[in-house]
């Protein structure tokens, strides 16, 4: 029910961004903040029924989501009563809708009550991330507070293996209500392995703009870059980074360095050489998290809802915690792992595989590898597929369905059509 809702909400709200008024009341970070607790409903709803904590934070993320969707139901019927007069197809709308007493009025109204939907949903997104509240903190007042007396620009690198939680770091401070109010523009740019000035420079005006960029050659993408960006106030995540030639990176920040004081770069990479060659500041070095806190991630995977943590499984895999470097990741794939298997041979089986031998990021792979070979034979080339896509793409379903059939993964078996099966 509540992921219904969530979706009927993510859509009346993107909607509504295409519009002016959307605009003004800055409803794309509310959107950007919606995806983020999207990313963990699936499984709080399925432990809702054997977690009180959890079920009480769907409760809360349900309630949360009605009083934002009669907020939108609210500027819905604004907007339409002014397309109704034709004023949002004239050239003056953007005035008259600003300054019109009874319009201001209502974007006061509007504003108040936007407001306060973000704070009690950045409550509820915290509540479900283990163990970064004290890093998100500390980067969130650099940002708006140390940062902002910096006349050149800052650049803040997170550093740490894969699988640390360093993108959802990012995000959480990305998505933070001070830093929305903060910055003048919020840019996001999954960077991975591709670093070229020319592919950076037109990802950093797509995303600003929210516009596909034509072909154009590097001094006009400059220039338009310069455009959005100078005098401007704004935080520039690089998601992923791995190029560690300094002078890719010199070329592009010269061309960054044009916004106003307080401008800041956020920067996630693996690499300590990316981080000294980058950096401003010192990294924040991610450090792995407590044993409890990966044991609720593991956790959360393992059991399913309604069953009773039987205490030979509970011990066990507190166990496989210790042999997993207390990674996210590493925890996650492994409770993924263990979920459909109940026997205390299986779990002991996976707590003395390989993992005990290895270390760091080939800790995380093995943990990976693992979860992979458990998946039926024939779904592997179908998971395998989708590394065709990049980072941070969207796939669409179907056509990653005509992928999997062209490819000749499945096909009808009588019953049911190929389509369907991959469906």
């Amino acid at each position: 029910m509540t992921e219904a809702v969530l979706e009927l909400v993510l859509h009346n709200l993107n909607s509504l961004i295409q519009k002016e008024i959307g605009l003004f009341l800055g409803l794309n970070s509310l959107s950007s903040l919606l995806t983020t607790i999207k990313a963990t409903l699936e499984d709080a709803v399925e432990k809702q029924f054997s977690d009180r904590a959890i079920k009480d934070w769907l409760l809360k993320l349900k309630d949360a989501a009605h009083v934002l969707d009669d907020i939108l139901d609210e500027c819905a019927t604004q907007v339409l009563e002014m397309e109704s007069k034709g004023l949002s197809h004239k050239v003056q709308s953007s005035f008259r809708f600003s300054f019109h007493p009874k319009n201001v009025a209502f974007r006061y109204k509007m504003a108040k009550k936007v407001k306060n939907i973000r704070e009690r949903l950045d409550e509820i997104v915290e509540e479900r991330i283990y163990g970064r509240c004290e890093d998100k903190d500390r980067i969130v007042d650099f940002l708006v507070g140390d940062a902002s007396g910096y006349e050149d620009l800052s650049i803040y690198p997170i550093v740490g293996l894969g699988g640390l939680g360093k993108t959802t770091l990012a995000q959480l401070i990305f998505n933070h209500e001070r830093v929305v109010h903060h910055f003048e523009l919020r840019i996001w740019v999954c960077v991975s392995e591709d670093f070229s000035l020319k592919r950076m420079i037109r990802a950093i005006i797509e995303s600003t703009s929210g516009h596909t960029c034509a072909e154009l050659d590097l001094e006009p993408l400059q220039r338009k870059l310069l455009d959005l960006l100078k005098g401007k106030k704004y935080l520039l995540v690089l998601d992923e980074v791995w190029d560690d030639e300094q002078e890719n990176w010199l070329r592009l920040k010269s061309v960054l360095a044009c916004g106003r004081k307080g401008a800041s770069i956020l920067v996630t990479t693996r690499l300590l050489k990316v981080a000294a060659i980058m950096g401003t500041i010192p990294p924040h070095d991610l450090s792995i998290l407590s044993d409890t806190d990966c044991w609720e991630l593991l956790k959360q995977r393992a059991f399913a809802p309604n069953e009773e943590e039987r205490e030979e499984l509970v011990v066990i895999g507190k166990e496989i915690v210790k042999k997993c470097w207390r990674v996210p990741l590493a925890a996650m794939a492994l409770g993924s792992l263990l979920r459909f298997k109940r026997k205390e041979i299986e779990w002991l089986n996976v707590k003395e595989s390989q993992l005990s031998e290895l270390q760091g990021e080939d800790h995380v792979m093995s943990s990976l590898r693992l979860s992979y070979l458990d998946l039926p034979v024939k779904l592997r080339p179908c998971f395998a597929l989708c590394a065709l896509f990049s980072k941070d793409e969207i796939i669409d379903k179907k056509f990653l369905i005509y992928l999997w059939m062209a490819n000749g993964f499945f096909s009808s078996n009588g019953m049911l059509e190929a389509e369907d099966i991959g469906n």
